[in-house]
């Protein structure tokens, strides 16, 4: 007998602290459950080796015009940021990256918990990368037994996860964030969720027409 797969996969790899992955992050998730797939949450950093540039690094017109692009989007989706955010660029992301990831690997709400983490900081002015923080978020979200997957340092499997979304990553060619990945095909920024849908749907069709072709 044929076997079919029976959901599809949308792989989002994301900077924690990435602006355009909190704006993307709720219609990411929308995209996914409306099309019966599973999203799996890869958090990563900027991939340099890949051309990536961290914000800061950039000329200042870049810098400057990145805030244009912002307050178009935030005031497009309606959904509240500061340009200036107090805590951004952040001491450190790989606190609130690997609590997402233990998160995720203790089959919790993952995608709530890494959108209050994002919205922290980009709507709240909180320190994402203070352990406190993060532990009042994962309770306010998920609830006390999230608390204990938010650690430092987390568990070998954690860790190696972490370090293996960043070397797929790169193998496969990402450099910013976000970037969404359906079977191998890559979509880069929020404002490519209009194709990912479009991909998602033209999956599930070809599905379901191979479906009714095998059943009749």
């Amino acid at each position: 007998m044929l076997a079919y797969k029976t959901s599809p996969v949308l792989q989002i790899f994301y900077g924690i602290s990435s602006p355009w992955a909190y704006l993307g992050a709720p219609r990411a998730i929308a995209i996914a459950n409306r099309n019966g797939a599973d999203a799996i949450l890869r958090p990563i950093r900027v991939i340099e080796a890949n051309g990536g540039i961290p914000l800061r690094s950039r000329p200042n017109a870049r810098q400057v015009y990145h805030e244009v692009e912002l307050d178009r989007w935030r005031r497009f989706l309606g959904i509240p940021l500061n340009l200036r955010p107090k805590f951004y660029p952040c001491r450190t992301i790989e606190l609130a990256a690997q609590a997402v990831i233990a998160i995720q690997k203790a089959g919790l709400d993952a995608p709530s918990f890494s959108f209050a983490v994002q919205r922290a900081l980009w709507a709240e002015d909180r320190d994402i990368a203070d352990m406190d923080t993060l532990r009042t978020i994962a309770r306010a979200t998920i609830g006390e037994n999230a608390v204990g997957f938010v650690v430092d340092p987390q568990p070998a499997a954690v860790v190696a996860e972490w370090e293996g979304n960043l070397a797929e990553a790169e193998r496969i060619g990402i450099f910013g964030t976000p970037t969404y990945v359906i079977d191998g095909e890559l979509f880069w920024g929020q404002d490519r969720l209009d194709f990912v849908d479009r991909t998602l749907k033209a999956q599930a069709g070809a599905e379901k027409s191979a479906k009714e072709l095998h059943n009749g």
